[in-house]
Parts: structure tokens; C-alpha cells; sequence
């Protein structure tokens, strides 16, 4: 792992020699020849799997990330189960602590038997609170066990000055996924059922259904109040807008109806001099309502944050209600994971890095990481040679550009340093307990970085998690151990395979970089302007094309792409992919490339790619989907990139009046 990494030439090194015995990577059996490439190539080459795959009753949708994930599921379980038998592990050890979370949260007859009880000790002391100041105190208390109130703080660091840590406010509060479903009727029916969600979640509590009616009618009412004040999913996308310092003197002057030296005394930490505020028009609107709103309606909203949170850890009437709304309503998903699944999943949340050492020491292929290393060097080395050709670049702004991939810190499979465990202590007693303990462990480790300078090697992902991230404060790509499998890495495909996928992956990391979110930090991942005004006017110009042609794409019913919201991954497929394809074409050193399976490499490259976004998605959730991810759903990703390629053009032979062709001037070219 290289904190920097300078690539003075231009070197391409082979990620393994060409052979007929080579497997093509691709899967023959997804491809429909009855489609031609040329009009749909994401029906070419996944369209048998369509037809014939079902979405599993307990998903939302199916692909080829869901694939990869069952695989880690299944290595995680045979893990879990060893370190369950295991009754000699040492008190305080992190076999101990896996080995509890997990049989504690497997233990489904005690959570029954428990109902709220896990929670009742939370609940009265929100019960007890009678003052304004006792509200604030309370809620920061609630903060610290991973439980959102009205005011939600974070530790991150300084947007302007990337090596400090800084303290942050954001908007929270809101149980619907997006501020625009509060107040957009097209999802009014969401908005009702969640309404009756909350009612139902207050009757698991013990609320006769008059009063339990009532008391969501409250929770509904303060929610919608805070939405007036927050940002939609595509206001957040701007990095300037969600950085507004503050002082103290400033803050107390802003917000003066909420105490906010109770507030960060309950935290445990000491008011900040400086605060950086996300979303100030939110702590307007907070501010505004803080004393119109009663002491006891406050008093249900909290109720409700703190049950809405644990549901899932208590008895089985909060578990049902919870997945109702949140499986069911918004993802449209059938049955809840099997319990394993599900405790799986939140101990890899609670306890990560010392689950994922296990994991990788036992799972993890070391020459996988080998061979990603030298694809990396493959495509910077590509991203430098294409900032050298970009025309609408100026000298100036290329240098830097450069300079930024000088600094890039690259992540692979696992960290270097793995996270203490030592102060957190799980025991037998309550699943929430264990859940509450590992949200104050983690909200302690948070607020130690106050002061203290930025640990650019701590990690965002655990190693078992099935993505990749670009982070753009740190200048850092990373790509979790999880991630390097079939489909996405199969070390004995050859490279046109491996390419297409996996290192359009890296591509898309590093694109992230410089597309329109991260191309507003310079190479130290600083938000600081370094375009030249020119050449930043001409990236702006090519990135709304992007956003043009994704709004184009009709997604379900009346419902298009977001070209704004996804117009960032949209950019980091499109650069991907391309410094991929021409990190492909070096690899080759000048020879054609290989025909295994009857495809050329470049057009395995390509195929590889549409299958790797394969996805089958529940109308409910790709209509979520549309309103609320800065991704774009799968077939748009596996196409929209290849209609603005010569190159694949070139390999298919697509011409004027195919489905894929796009017209010269409407294709988008930025990296």
C-alpha cells in the first residue's frame, strides 16, 4: 500500500502472458444471439440471464454485485459458525466479541421472550425529559448510541484544509428516504403508508391504535417541518454549498432557541470554536420550530428515532414492521433475509476489521492483489495519457491534473493498520445493547480525531464489502478484498475480461477524481479551485451532455434517469471504461489481440463490461432508486458509456441506425 505514488513513465506491464487456454472471462451461456450487439449489447450479452434468472424473494434486485456478495455470505457463515463453537476464547479478545455479537443476535427466542424490554431504559429517560435543555441533552445521548434526532454531528475532515479533522452539523431527522418525498405528490402513497408505519411501530409498543394513529400523525408533522429546511438528494452533490464554517460566537448567534453547550457537553467533547455547517437553511428551520413544537411532541418524535432504529434488533412485531416498510413499501422485496444473513451483515457493520482480518487471512488471494497493483499502474498510466491529448485543457490546468495523480493513495483488500477493538466489550446480555455499544465505541473513536491531524490510511469499507470508493479529502482509491472475485476479478481469465471489468472499476474510482464533485479538489483534497476559468467552463460544458443523455433514458413507467444526481458515476463510468479500454490496447504491447470463444479482445472487453452490470430490479425499488442514488440503474450504465465510444463502434461495426449508435456531436468525450 503507497501513500503516494509517482509513475514517472509510461511503462504498461503485462498482467500475464496470452494463451489459447485462457478462459474468455465472459459467460457464453447469458448471451442472446437472437439481439444483435449493434442495437442493444446489454440484451446481447445478458439476455438469457434475464430471462431466466429470478430476483430472490428476500431482494430488491439481483446482479452481479448480489453473486459476488452470496459468496463472501457463504465464507462469512462457515467463519461465524467455527468462531461461535469457540469456547475458549479469551475474555476481551475479538473472537470473544465476534463470537457474542453474532450468538447473541442468532438468538432469536430471547429477543421474543425480551419484546422492548432492550430498549425500555432509552425510553424512559426520553419520558423523564421536561425542559428544552433536558430535550437536547437527551437527544445527544441518543446521538451517541447511532440513534438520529434533531441534530446530527460528525467528525470529518476539513473540506479546506484536508489534513485537519473538523466538526460537522447536517440535516437528520427524516424517515423517508429523500426531502422531495415529503412534499412531491408522486409519492404520496409512500408518504401514507409510512404514516401507518409509524402508527404500527408505536402499536408494537404497547399504543392502542387511536393513540398510536395520533402519535404518527405528530411524528409525520415534525418531520415534514424539518424537511422544509434540508437539501433533495442533487443539492447535496455541491460540495461549496455544504460547506459553511461557523464560529461559536456565530452558531449561538444563528441558532439561538437551541442550547448548543448542553448539546456538545452531552457528546462529551467541549463546544467547537469552528463548526462547519451542511445544510444551514436545515438549523434555520430547527431553530424556527424548536419552541413552536410542544415538549411532548418532541417527546414522540425521539420515541419514535430510537424504536425506528433498534426494530430490527427487538422481538419479531418490530422486526415485520420494520422490514413492511423499509423491505417491502420502499424496495419492494418479498421476504426478509434468513437471520444468519442478517446478523452477518450487522456484525460485519459493528465489528468489521476484526471480522475481515479473520476473512482475509483465510480467504483472501494474495496474487489477486498482485495483479490488481499492476493493473492500477496500468491505469494511471492511461489517465496520464489521455490528460495529454484533452484538447479543451489547458497547460496549466493538465499539470495539475497530473499532479493529482502524483498524490492518488491507492487502498487494496485490506488495511495496514487494523482498528483497537480493546474498549468496546460485548457481552451475552441484549442484541441492542451490543448494537448501542458498538455505535458509542465507534462515536468515541469519531470524536478522539478532534484536533488531531487526518489518518489518511483508515479505511471506509471493511474487507468483505463488495464495492470500491474514491475519497476525494484524502485523494484515495480503495477496493476491499471483497470486490476482487468473479465476475469482477477471475484471475484465470485473460486481460480483455479483467479489464473490462475490474479495471473499468479502477478507472471509475479514479475518474471519481475528476468528475463534478471531485474535480473541485486539488491534489492534497482540498476544496480549492484548480482550473484555469476556461477549462473549467469546457469540463461544465461536457458534463451537461452527460447529464443530457441520461436524462433521455425512461427508466420505469414516467419516470427518467436523474441525469443530475448520477451525472458523477456517470462520468467515472464513461472515464473508466476509457482508460481502461486504451490500459487494454498497451497491455498488448502492439500485437492483435487474442480470439478465444470466437470474440476479439476488444469485443470481450466490451461484453465483459455489460455483463458485469447485469441487474434484474423490483419496480419499487428502481423507483427508488431513480429518486434517491447518484447511480444509474445497471442496462443505462452498461450502455450509456459504449454509445459514446468510437471504440466500441469500431469493434461491433455499429452504424447509423443501430439502437446503439449515437449521432457524432451528441457523443460525450471528457477523460
Amino acid at each position: 500500500m503507497h501513500k503516494t505514488l509517482l509513475v514517472p513513465s509510461l511503462l504498461f506491464i503485462g498482467v500475464q502472458a496470452f494463451s489459447q487456454s485462457l478462459s474468455p472471462g465472459i459467460n457464453l451461456s447469458y448471451i442472446d444471439s437472437s439481439v444483435s450487439p449493434r442495437n442493444d449489447i446489454y440484451r446481447y450479452a445478458n439476455g438469457k440471464w434475464l430471462a431466466k434468472q429470478q430476483i430472490p424473494a428476500s431482494d430488491g434486485s439481483w446482479g452481479s454485485f448480489n453473486e459476488i456478495n452470496e459468496g463472501n455470505i457463504s465464507n462469512l457463515k462457515s467463519l461465524l459458525t467455527d468462531i461461535s463453537k469457540n469456547t475458549k476464547a479469551a475474555p476481551g479478545s475479538n473472537v470473544q466479541k465476534i463470537r457474542d455479537f453474532y450468538l447473541t443476535g442468532m438468538d432469536s427466542l430471547k429477543a421474543e421472550k425480551e419484546g422492548m424490554d432492550p430498549i425500555k431504559s432509552q425510553l424512559a429517560a426520553i419520558e423523564l425529559i421536561k425542559t428544552k435543555d433536558e430535550l437536547v441533552k437527551v437527544s445527544a445521548s441518543l446521538n451517541k448510541k447511532g440513534v438520529s434526532g434533531m441534530i446530527g454531528f460528525y467528525v470529518y475532515s476539513d473540506f479546506k484544509n484536508s489534513n485537519a479533522n473538523a466538526c460537522y452539523l447536517t440535516q437528520t431527522g427524516m424517515g423517508l428516504p429523500d426531502k422531495d418525498f415529503y412534499f412531491e405528490t408522486k409519492y404520496e402513497a409512500i408518504k401514507t403508508e409510512y404514516r401507518q408505519h409509524v402508527a404500527r411501530m408505536f402499536e408494537c409498543m404497547g399504543n392502542l391504535p387511536a393513540d398510536a394513529t395520533a402519535k404518527a400523525a405528530i411524528v409525520m408533522g415534525i418531520e415534514t417541518r424539518l424537511a422544509e429546511g434540508a437539501m433533495n438528494a442533487v443539492e447535496q452533490r455541491d460540495p461549496q454549498k455544504q460547506y459553511n464554517p461557523f464560529t461559536k460566537e456565530e452558531l449561538f448567534k444563528a441558532y439561538p432557541k437551541i442550547n448548543w453547550n448542553t448539546y456538545f457537553a452531552s457528546l462529551g467533547i467541549k463546544t467547537p470554536e469552528t463548526i462547519i455547517i451542511n445544510q444551514p437553511d436545515f438549523y434555520k428551520q430547527l431553530n424556527s420550530v424548536m419552541d413552536s413544537i410542544s415538549i411532548a411532541d418532541w417527546k414522540v418524535f425521539l420515541k419514535w428515532k430510537l424504536v425506528a432504529e433498534a426494530a430490527p434488533y427487538l422481538s419479531s412485531c418490530f422486526v415485520n414492521e420494520s422490514f413492511k416498510f423499509n423491505g417491502t413499501t420502499l424496495a419492494g422485496k418479498k421476504e426478509m433475509k434468513p437471520r444468519y444473513k442478517r446478523v452477518q451483515a450487522t456484525t460485519d457493520a459493528v465489528l468489521g476489521e476484526a471480522l475481515g482480518k479473520l476473512y482475509v487471512e483465510k480467504y483472501f488471494n494474495a496474487d489477486s492483489k498482485k495483479r490488481v497493483e499492476t493493473m492500477i499502474d496500468n491505469l494511471i498510466a492511461s489517465y496520464r495519457e489521455r490528460i495529454n491529448t484533452r484538447d479543451w485543457m489547458s497547460e496549466e490546468t493538465k499539470k495539475q491534473a497530473q499532479q493529482k495523480l502524483d498524490k492518488i493513495i491507492r487502498k487494496i483488500g485490506f488495511p495496514d493498520k487494523w482498528i483497537d477493538y480493546t474498549p468496546l466489550t460485548i457481552t451475552r446480555e441484549s442484541y441492542w445493547k451490543n448494537i448501542s455499544a458498538g455505535s458509542e465505541f465507534q462515536f468515541r473513536r469519531m470524536i478522539a480525531k478532534i484536533g488531531k491531524p487526518v489518518d489518511r490510511m483508515e479505511w471506509g469499507m471493511t474487507p468483505p464489502t463488495v464495492n470500491a470508493y474514491y475519497n476525494p479529502t484524502s485523494n484515495e482509491i480503495a477496493f476491499p478484498a471483497g470486490i476482487m472475485q468473479v465476475p469482477f476479478f477471475d484471475p484465470k481469465a485473460d486481460d480483455a475480461y479483467n479489464y473490462g471489468v475490474m479495471g473499468s472499476v479502477i478507472g471509475h474510482e479514479l475518474t471519481h477524481g475528476f468528475d463534478d464533485q471531485g474535480s473541485q479538489f486539488d491534489a492534497d483534497g482540498n476544496l480549492k479551485m484548480w482550473w484555469t476559468e476556461t477549462d473549467y467552463k469546457n469540463f461544465k460544458g461536457k458534463t451537461k451532455l452527460i447529464v443530457d443523455q441520461f436524462n433521455g433514458y425512461d427508466a420505469i413507467d414516467t419516470l427518467h434517469v436523474n441525469g443530475e444526481l448520477t451525472q458523477g458515476e456517470n462520468i467515472a463510468d464513461l472515464g473508466g471504461l476509457t482508460m481502461s479500454y486504451y490500459a487494454y490496447k498497451k497491455s498488448l504491447h502492439g500485437k492483435p489481440s487474442p480470439v478465444i470463444a470466437g470474440y476479439t479482445g476488444e469485443q470481450r472487453f466490451f461484453l465483459a463490461w455489460a455483463q458485469g452490470w447485469k441487474v434484474l430490479m423490483r419496480d419499487a425499488y428502481l423507483k427508488q432508486m431513480i429518486a434517491t442514488n447518484p447511480h444509474s440503474p445497471g442496462n443505462f450504465r452498461a450502455i450509456g458509456p459504449l454509445s459514446n465510444m468510437t471504440e466500441f463502434y469500431d469493434a461491433f461495426g455499429v452504424k447509423p441506425g443501430d439502437g446503439m449508435y449515437r449521432p457524432v456531436e451528441k457523443r460525450v468525450s471528457i477523460w
